[in-house]
Formats: structure tokens, sequence, C-alpha cells
């Protein structure tokens, strides 16, 4: 399998860290648009259930696009994690240090393909508190969506940006480092 990843990688190096990039950029870009933008938006509107519908509908739509690119972005990070050979520059056969630099990046990989998936989790998490917040706006219960969707707007979708610029930002490190 690892042969057939560093021939994929050497084949097609451009095209999977373009698919990357711009995966992490959606992902990201997306949700600080829908903070910063659309949520202010929706503050606007003057019913509380009219406006509880836009932001769950908005959601939605952007879960829509984002998750294949969360998908993605996380077959073309093991791609590029073996592809680079992270973890042949860093330990041997018997899984010896044999350079603390490169070992010091092998971890990095580690870290930041982590905190995609701490991202995915918390994404996952959103798309049903977003179903439940439209359960809940079926019922006409604004409270109970307003409870499920402010979580989102308020803890999870910020989690996730300040998550996703520090794996941006340790990508922009190995890919400089490299």
């Amino acid at each position: 399998m690892k042969e057939l990843i560093y021939e994929i990688f050497a084949n097609y190096r451009t095209e999977i860290i373009f698919l990357h990039v711009i995966s992490a950029v959606v992902w990201v870009g997306g949700m600080i648009a829908m903070r910063f933008a659309a949520h202010n938006s929706f503050m606007s509107i003057e019913s509380p259930l009219n406006r509880l519908e836009r932001i769950s509908h908005g959601l939605k739509r952007l879960f829509t696009i984002v998750t294949p690119f969360v998908i993605i972005l996380i077959i073309t990070a093991v791609i590029m994690a073996v592809g680079l050979g992270f973890r042949e520059a860093a330990v041997d056969a018997n899984h010896n240090v044999i350079d603390e630099y490169a070992m010091g990046l092998y971890n990095m990989v580690h870290i930041k393909e982590g905190i995609w998936m701490v991202m995915a989790i918390n994404l996952a998490a959103m798309a049903i508190f977003r179903a439940q917040a439209d359960k809940f706006l079926e019922k006409g219960d604004t409270r109970g969506a307003k409870t499920k969707l402010s979580r989102i707007g308020k803890y999870m979708v910020p989690i996730n940006i300040v998550l996703g610029l520090v794996a941006i930002y340790m990508g922009v490190f190995l890919r400089n480092a490299y």
C-alpha cells in the first residue's frame, strides 16, 4: 500500500497538494464567512422563527458544501504524509530516531492530522445539533432550536476556525521545512 501511495504522490504531487489546500480553504473559509458575514445578516431578521430557520438552512448548506472537501482533505493529508516521506526521514526500520529535526516534523504531521480529525468530529456534531434544531423548529419550539443552534455559532464554529487556522499554519510550516 505504501508503494502505491508513493507512486500516486509522485505522479500527482501538484494536484494532491492543490486539492489539500483548496479543501482547507473552502472548509475554514466557509466557516469564517458563515460566522462573521452570514450570521450578522441572519441577526437582522426580526422574527425569531424565521431567523432560526434561515440559520439552520444556512448551516445545512454549508455542511453540504464542506463535507466532500473534508473527505478530500483527510485523504490528501494521508497521501502527502506518506508520499513526502516524513516517517522515513525520522526513524529507521527498527523505529529508532535517526534525525531529531525530521522526527519533530513527523510529529507535527500527526498533530496536524489530529487537528483535522477533531475538526471533522466537531463538524459531525454540528450537523447533528443542526438536525435536532430542525426537529425543534418543526414542532414550533424556538427555544429548543435556539439552544442547539447557539452552541454551533458561539462555540463549535469558532473552535473549528481557530483549529483550522492553526492546521493551515502548520501545513505552511511543514511545506517550507521539508
